[in-house]
Protein backbone atom coordinates (compact mmCIF):
# COMPACT_ATOMS: atom_id res chain seq x y z
CA UNK A 1 0.00 0.00 0.00
CA UNK A 2 1.06 3.68 -0.38
CA UNK A 3 0.98 5.18 2.88
CA UNK A 4 4.11 7.85 2.66
CA UNK A 5 3.22 11.45 1.60
CA UNK A 6 6.31 11.61 -0.74
CA UNK A 7 4.99 8.46 -2.77
CA UNK A 8 1.96 10.41 -3.28
CA UNK A 9 3.86 13.53 -4.03
CA UNK A 10 5.79 11.59 -6.62
CA UNK A 11 2.77 10.18 -8.24
CA UNK A 12 1.01 13.65 -8.36
CA UNK A 13 4.34 15.13 -10.18
CA UNK A 14 5.40 12.33 -12.45
CA UNK A 15 2.41 9.79 -12.69
CA UNK A 16 0.46 9.91 -15.77
CA UNK A 17 -2.99 10.01 -15.19
CA UNK A 18 -6.28 7.76 -16.95
CA UNK A 19 -9.55 8.41 -16.21
CA UNK A 20 -13.27 6.14 -16.63
CA UNK A 21 -16.57 7.93 -15.44
CA UNK A 22 -16.18 5.78 -12.37
CA UNK A 23 -12.37 6.26 -11.51
CA UNK A 24 -9.35 7.68 -12.40
CA UNK A 25 -5.94 6.20 -11.80
CA UNK A 26 -2.07 7.92 -11.64
CA UNK A 27 0.46 5.53 -11.90
CA UNK A 28 3.81 5.65 -11.78
CA UNK A 29 6.53 3.35 -12.83
CA UNK A 30 9.22 2.15 -9.95
CA UNK A 31 11.94 -0.17 -9.61
CA UNK A 32 10.50 -1.92 -7.04
CA UNK A 33 9.65 -5.41 -7.31
CA UNK A 34 6.26 -5.50 -6.06
CA UNK A 35 3.43 -3.22 -7.52
CA UNK A 36 2.05 -0.90 -4.42
CA UNK A 37 -1.86 0.49 -4.46
CA UNK A 38 -3.24 3.96 -2.51
CA UNK A 39 -7.16 4.66 -2.57
CA UNK A 40 -8.33 7.87 -2.49
CA UNK A 41 -11.81 8.33 -1.54
CA UNK A 42 -13.24 12.21 -1.12
CA UNK A 43 -16.29 13.15 0.15
CA UNK A 44 -18.19 13.88 -2.66
CA UNK A 45 -18.88 9.88 -2.44
CA UNK A 46 -21.26 10.57 1.07
CA UNK A 47 -20.89 9.56 4.12
CA UNK A 48 -18.19 7.55 5.81
CA UNK A 49 -20.01 4.67 5.53
CA UNK A 50 -20.57 5.00 1.64
CA UNK A 51 -16.35 6.04 1.78
CA UNK A 52 -15.15 3.01 3.63
CA UNK A 53 -17.87 0.58 1.65
CA UNK A 54 -16.86 1.90 -1.80
CA UNK A 55 -12.54 1.24 -0.36
CA UNK A 56 -13.59 -2.40 0.24
CA UNK A 57 -15.25 -2.94 -3.29
CA UNK A 58 -11.95 -1.45 -4.53
CA UNK A 59 -9.48 -3.64 -2.67
CA UNK A 60 -11.54 -6.54 -3.88
CA UNK A 61 -11.28 -5.45 -7.14
CA UNK A 62 -7.49 -5.25 -6.85
CA UNK A 63 -7.50 -8.53 -5.48
CA UNK A 64 -9.30 -10.16 -8.15
CA UNK A 65 -6.73 -8.53 -10.22
CA UNK A 66 -3.44 -9.37 -8.62
CA UNK A 67 -2.28 -12.25 -10.33
CA UNK A 68 -1.96 -10.13 -13.86
CA UNK A 69 -0.57 -6.98 -12.21
CA UNK A 70 3.06 -6.24 -13.10
CA UNK A 71 5.46 -5.75 -10.45
CA UNK A 72 7.05 -2.45 -10.66
CA UNK A 73 4.29 0.33 -10.54
CA UNK A 74 2.69 2.78 -7.91
CA UNK A 75 -0.83 3.05 -8.67
CA UNK A 76 -3.59 5.53 -7.20
CA UNK A 77 -6.95 4.71 -7.45
CA UNK A 78 -9.03 7.74 -6.88
CA UNK A 79 -12.84 7.26 -6.67
CA UNK A 80 -15.44 9.33 -8.26
CA UNK A 81 -18.71 10.42 -7.07
CA UNK A 82 -20.61 7.63 -9.36
CA UNK A 83 -18.73 5.02 -8.01
CA UNK A 84 -21.09 4.56 -4.92
CA UNK A 85 -23.85 3.81 -7.47
CA UNK A 86 -22.07 0.90 -9.04
CA UNK A 87 -22.06 -2.53 -8.72
CA UNK A 88 -18.97 -5.03 -8.31
CA UNK A 89 -19.33 -5.87 -12.10
CA UNK A 90 -18.52 -2.28 -13.34
CA UNK A 91 -16.28 -1.37 -10.92
CA UNK A 92 -13.55 -4.02 -11.73
CA UNK A 93 -14.31 -3.99 -15.45
CA UNK A 94 -13.68 0.11 -15.27
CA UNK A 95 -10.19 -0.63 -12.84
CA UNK A 96 -9.50 -3.81 -15.05
CA UNK A 97 -9.77 -1.17 -18.50
CA UNK A 98 -7.81 1.77 -16.60
CA UNK A 99 -4.92 -0.31 -15.71
CA UNK A 100 -4.42 -2.19 -18.96
CA UNK A 101 -4.44 0.87 -20.61
CA UNK A 102 -1.88 2.01 -18.26
CA UNK A 103 0.47 -0.97 -18.59
CA UNK A 104 0.18 -2.11 -15.05
CA UNK A 105 -1.67 -5.95 -16.33
CA UNK A 106 -0.12 -8.10 -18.06
CA UNK A 107 -1.01 -8.62 -21.67
CA UNK A 108 -4.29 -10.81 -21.66
CA UNK A 109 -5.28 -9.41 -18.23
CA UNK A 110 -7.84 -7.22 -19.04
Amino acid sequence: MLTRPQDFKALQERGSIRSHPLLSARVLRTDLATTRFGLATSRALGSAVARNRVRRRLREAIRLLLPSIRPGWDVLVIARPAIARADHGAISAALARLLGRSGVLAEGGE
